[in-house]
């Protein structure tokens, strides 16, 4: 009740600017992030028989959710009861404990708490009709097809409250559009003689026998149709026909085996088996993999180095294509789509890769530690400043990297002490502008000063990143392509920090020690030191998290 009186109280803040038959169609077909319908944009061929009919319609087609809004909030100015009322849409619907919701071409996946911006209450759509007891209608077409919703959501509709006075049509959307063009524009006809002729379609709320929905001016009612015996049966057809799968024309099958399309459902079957990648696209299409189940998918695929060119839930010619590899590689028929049974093998394969590649890294780590740790016996472990240079010259993110830059400090701080005012106002001068030309200019204005070494220590790192900096730069964009959201970035830190790499603080910030750590993490598994990550790194890094 009190969703009800808020609903009301939103209504009643708009105005009405206009008075007479009003009518909003909607069919939404093509859905950004979800499977298109379709026969949805058919209801768009009522718009001309109910503007003849005398309605002034409103009207769109593939609307977001904020174009939907608008155009709500515009019907609702023009409704004050005086005329009648037509809400004709189709597309996909959903619903939650709160009512259903009609949803926006833009929505993507949405739960409880994006679900009132992704779409249009129909309890709002209900409210408005109200205004018109006995001169409105909610016509609302559906199809079988899916739908990716999110927590507490679930697809179609289910327990429409329908108010006083008001006439509501479901079934198949071609269908309602058929009826919404044919029907409602009809004068001195009721609804629920209208529907005598349309047994796909369920009528509920204001059914009246007596009452036509547009007046007759005196005419004769027209004649309403007897309901075709086999209409049921017809209407199962076409909606077989619209799914066109095998198990779909084998359910007509089984439901009518001899029935009057039984012999075009046994020809399109053979068809279908004749196609062999007609039939592997249906028998995946059957599986009904949701979004995270692809994902899974390509991230296997790209551990076993299959690059699916992105792994974000939708099989596009690059999953296509790296499937088609896998597929080709194991002995499969390779058409592209999957089985159930090569998927399970496809994941078995990629835990057992995951295994390998880190064991593999364990290995090249410790010999790669065993080295570091020889020469910074050889060098850095006596404490001179030779030695500590020399250490981190070769091995500048190795096991002793950040105590041998603790322990050149002193060195830095005596020098600086001892150097003399001009040296230092030099250096100082470098340090502040910090580029190559600067430190170079330092070393030959004083071949003799107190911080050549550091200076030529910072034109050995320059250099290389200037030497290096297309393929930092190539790094850098790669990863910014990612779009690692905090959580992802605080998952790597995390399994850095487990492996002993030493990120720094794990709060999903890449600073210079997360930097470093990345790079010890790939110089151990022989992938491109950057220190960036981009899709291998990332899928090798958190294979663990991702495939178990």
């Amino acid at each position: 009740m009190k969703l009800r009186a808020s609903l009301a109280a939103f209504l009643m803040m708009s105005v009405p600017v206009w008075a007479g038959d009003v009518a909003l169609v909607v069919g939404n077909e093509d859905y950004a992030n979800g499977r298109d319908l379709s026969t949805a944009d058919e209801m768009l061929d009522a718009v001309a028989p109910l503007e003849e009919a005398g309605f002034e319609v409103l009207s769109g087609s593939d609307l977001t959710a904020e174009a939907l809004a608008g155009l709500v909030s515009e019907l609702n100015a023009k409704v004050d009861g005086t005329g009648r009322v037509v809400i004709a849409l189709a597309g996909h619907f959903g619903n939650s404990l709160s009512g259903n919701w009609f949803i926006g071409a833009d929505a993507d996946a949405p739960d409880l708490g994006v679900l009132a911006a992704q779409s249009v209450s129909l309890n709002v759509l209900m409210d408005i009709a109200a205004r018109a007891p006995g001169g409105a209608v909610l016509a609302l077409g559906m199809e079988d097809a899916e739908f990716e919703f999110g927590a507490g959501v679930q697809p179609g509709l289910d327990g429409l409250d329908v108010p006083q006075g008001v006439s509501v049509i479901t079934g198949p959307s071609g269908d309602v559009a058929d009826f919404a063009k044919d029907a409602l524009g009809v004068k001195g006809q009721s609804i629920a003689n209208a529907l005598n002729a349309w047994p796909s379609l369920t009528g509920s709320g204001f059914m009246a026998p007596l009452v036509p929905f547009l007046p007759s001016d005196g005419a004769t009612p027209p004649v309403v149709a007897k309901a075709d015996p086999d209409a049921e049966q017809k209407a199962f057809w076409k909606v077989t026909q619209d799914i066109g799968t095998m198990d779909a024309f084998e359910a007509y099958l089984k439901r009518h085996p001899d029935g009057l399309f039984a012999a075009d459902a046994r020809a399109e079957i053979d068809k279908i088996k004749a196609q062999p990648l007609l039939l592997a696209e249906q028998g995946e299409k059957a599986l009904n993999l949701s979004r995270d189940r692809r994902r899974e998918i390509q991230r296997a695929l790209s551990l076993l180095e299959y690059d699916p060119k992105g792994i974000d839930g939708i099989f596009g010619r690059g999953s296509r294509a790296a499937i088609r590899k896998w597929q080709n590689v194991n002995g499969e028929t390779a058409t592209g789509f999957v089985t159930q049974s090569q998927i399970e093998r496809l994941g078995a394969q990629a835990d057992r890769r995951a295994q390998e590649l880190e064991i593999e890294a364990e290995k090249r780590k410790i010999e790669l530690e065993r080295k570091d740790r020889a020469y910074w016996r050889a060098t850095g472990q006596g404490g001179d400043e030779t030695g500590l240079r020399a250490y981190l010259e070769r091995y500048p993110d190795g096991v002793f990297a950040e105590i041998a830059t603790a322990r050149l400090e002193p060195f830095e701080e005596a020098r600086r002490a001892a150097a003399a005012e001009q040296d230092r106002a030099a250096w100082d001068a470098a340090e502040s502008v910090g580029s190559l030309a600067a430190y170079e200019g330092y070393v030959q204005a004083n071949p003799e000063g107190a911080f050549v070494e550091q200076a030529r220590a910072k034109i050995a790192e320059l250099e290389f990143e200037a030497k290096n900096a297309g393929a930092l730069e190539a790094a850098q964009r790669n990863e910014e392509r990612l779009g690692l959201n905090g959580t992802t970035r605080r998952l790597v830190e995390d399994r850095l920090e487990s492996l002993g790499l030493k990120p720094g603080a794990v709060d999903g910030v890449f600073d210079d020690d997360s930097r470093r750590a990345i790079r010890r993490y790939q110089e151990a598994r022989n992938l491109p030191r950057t220190g960036f990550l981009n899709q291998q790194t990332l899928v090798r890094l958190l294979a663990d998290s991702v495939l178990r």
